[in-house]
């Protein structure tokens, strides 16, 4: 944490000044600190630099800074919690320009000024509180999902269990430790709304950074004791005769045990079974072959040669960290990232920064808020597919023809060196078509090492020795690493789910997963899913951000239960198909759904079954509640039949 003493000034220095001047009306109770002359005007990439002149950022500096001091010296907040006008004020101010009020409540929620959100569990009356006591849930999966799930069960006293195969909190930044590894997501964004943390060290922390803040998060709400580590689950059965799931466990021992609970929490997330590309001879290298997702730290890289396939989002973080120390380094690339420019995504977050975090009251509120605005909707209009686009196929729409030629000339230039590598670096598909990595300069500035070759002939087979490409070439290495993504398409896999009459839930899939809003479906009863079919996101916010709006909404349907009195509940198979239809239809008008552009983003059908096609508002709005027309609510537990 920043020091306590910091000098205001050099602070000051480092301070997003909308935010600053926000805070300082909740200092003060005076709105006429949002000067219309000092409105800020933002530019894409601007990494939030207000748009004004040096000249009139220094004025703001001074004339806030006697108000701190006063503040700080054992002054009071004016306005704690300003009026629904005064805050329509601020967000405006901050934001650049007027917001639509459609955006109000959604970004007011968002915002929670009062300490106070729609996220929070909302079971305070006696009757609800009795109801609750009487539940339990099994949560499977102790990583982000998981540990918020726990969060929000545990504020609503609901009882509850969390399964957890690893053998601690965590997740995705529990088992990914490979070089590199860090969140491509603003860390003050990419933590939960309630739990901010002050002190990141940089703007995308690192894998140990986001552990230890999960870790601590679990700590805080005493999780542990609720937790079952290095046990899995193997089996959930729907017990319609007691309208109770029994649920198949196995610990590290072996030893296999049965549990009930009334409700099942899936937050195991999309991207955790690690994908080995089929190609022949795949096992048949004799040297260490391994995956990002499961390194070897006990294999030294250091003056090794080293293959590397895929270019995906985690090579492209962990290759521009081993070029410098093997002798030599083979990247095989079947299509290029495109990687959006994002010049601070090493950096340290500045002391400054912290110490205002920590000490300015509501900073850190408006400075989140900036940060989420700028999010809410993105890059998501240059990503959408014009209709009736009849220009290059590179691209699917004037805007995103217009993003593709800003990040292909950002890319062009850091190649103007090796002008071998251009035809190679930029892609050919549209942007957003794929996932997109951020940009630094440090993905081209390895390829462009004198000990790193890119290879973009098609790999044909793996041989003891090495990789044999389409041209017949055998290249042999040492070490050989696979930068290839998962299997997110295959939902739950490993994860036999029998719900009512017997059905599986795989089977039902047969492939092709599909969730009424990416949470529960027809035919199991008190079962959801948190990160599920269709709620992933491609340029715009937060993936926290759905989790708090899925645990939201799974938390309201056991409030749903104990208003009523009813054993479960069940969406209906109209609502789930209606709900399915109106996704793959949207998912149809942006990059990611483009028929020429494979991805992850589509399963072996070629439906897009991961992505989210609307806002971040759409999904907070269909999330705030759920509506009991949606749902079968059953009273009482059903004869066996």
């Amino acid at each position: 944490m920043a020091d306590a003493d910091m000098d205001l000034d050099q602070a000051l220095e480092s301070a997003h000044l909308p935010a600053l001047l926000a805070a300082v009306v909740h200092m003060t109770g005076d709105g006429g600190w949002l000067r219309p002359e000092w409105t800020p005007t933002y530019t894409p990439l601007s990494r939030g630099d207000p748009g004004l002149a040096p000249e009139v950022q220094a004025q703001i500096r001074r004339e806030v800074k006697p108000v701190i001091e006063a503040y700080l010296a054992g002054g009071s907040l004016r306005t704690p919690s300003p009026d629904r006008p005064t805050l329509r004020r601020m967000m405006d101010f901050v934001g650049g320009g007027p917001i639509p009020e459609t955006y109000a409540d959604f970004l007011i929620d968002e915002i929670a000024i009062s300490g106070k959100s729609s996220k929070d569990p909302q079971f305070e009356q006696p009757k609800l509180k009795e109801a609750a006591r009487k539940l339990s849930v099994l949560v499977i999966g102790a990583g982000m999902s998981g540990v918020l799930a726990g969060v929000r069960l545990s504020q609503a006293g609901v009882r509850f269990e969390i399964v957890e195969s690893n053998p601690d909190v965590g997740g995705t930044w529990l088992v990914n430790t490979y070089p590199g590894c860090r969140v491509d997501n603003s860390n003050h964004m990419y933590s939960y709304s309630f739990e901010p943390n002050h002190a990141w060290p940089q703007h995308f922390s690192p894998q140990p950074e986001l552990l230890k803040y999960f870790r601590g998060v679990a700590a805080k709400y005493e999780l542990k004791k609720h937790i079952r580590f290095e046990t899995r689950v193997e089996s959930l059965a729907w017990d319609e005769a007691r309208s109770v799931w029994r649920v198949e466990l196995r610990g590290k021992d072996g030893r296999a045990e049965t549990v009930e609970a009334n409700a099942v929490i899936s937050a195991v997330g999309q991207l955790n079974k690690p994908r080995v590309p089929q190609i022949e001879g795949v096992g048949t290298f004799e040297g260490p072959a391994f995956h990002s997702a499961e390194w070897r730290h006990d294999v030294d890289l250091a003056g090794k040669r080293v293959a590397v396939i895929g270019t995906g989002a985690s090579a492209y973080q962990f290759v521009p960290e081993i070029a410098p120390k093997v002798a030599n380094l083979k990247v095989f690339q079947r299509t290029p990232p495109w990687g959006l420019p994002v010049p601070h995504y090493h950096e340290d977050v500045p002391e400054g920064v912290k110490w205002l975090l920590e000490h300015i009251p509501f900073y850190d509120k408006w400075y989140r808020f900036w940060l989420f605005w700028m999010t809410t909707e993105g890059f998501l209009p240059m990503v959408k597919a014009d209709e009736g686009w009849n220009g290059p196929t590179t691209a699917v729409g004037e805007a995103n023809l217009g993003l593709r030629e800003m990040v292909a000339a950002a890319l062009a230039a850091q190649v103007a060196d090796r002008p071998d590598l251009l035809p190679n670096v930029v892609p050919t598909y549209p942007v957003g078509g794929k996932r997109a990595v951020l940009d630094n300069g440090v993905w081209l500035g390895a390829l462009k090492r004198p000990n790193v070759e890119l290879i973009t002939q098609p790999i044909t087979r793996i041989t003891p020795r090495g990789v044999v490409t389409a041209d017949g070439t055998e290249h042999e290495v040492d070490v050989l690493l696979y930068g290839t993504g998962f299997t997110a398409s295959k939902f739950l896999s490993g994860l036999k789910v029998k719900g009512r009459g017997g059905r599986d839930l795989h089977e039902t899939w047969a492939g092709d997963a599909r969730a009424y809003l990416g949470m529960t479906v027809p035919g199991f009863p008190n079962f959801f899913m948190i990160y599920g079919p269709n709620t992933n996101i491609v340029v715009n916010g937060s993936i926290i951000f759905f989790s708090e709006c899925a645990v939201r909404y799974i938390v309201g349907c056991l409030r749903l239960l104990a208003e009523t009195g009813a054993k479960a509940i069940e969406v209906k198979p109209d609502v789930h198909d209606a709900f399915n239809i109106r996704v793959d239809d949207a998912n149809k008008g942006w990059a990611w759904g483009s028929p020429n552009v494979t991805s992850w983003y589509k399963n072996e059908f070629g439906r897009v079954s991961q992505n989210w096609p609307f806002g971040l508002i759409d999904y907070w709005r269909a999330s705030l509640a759920p509506n009991p027309d949606d749902f079968v609510l059953t009273r009482e537990p059903e004869p066996v039949s």
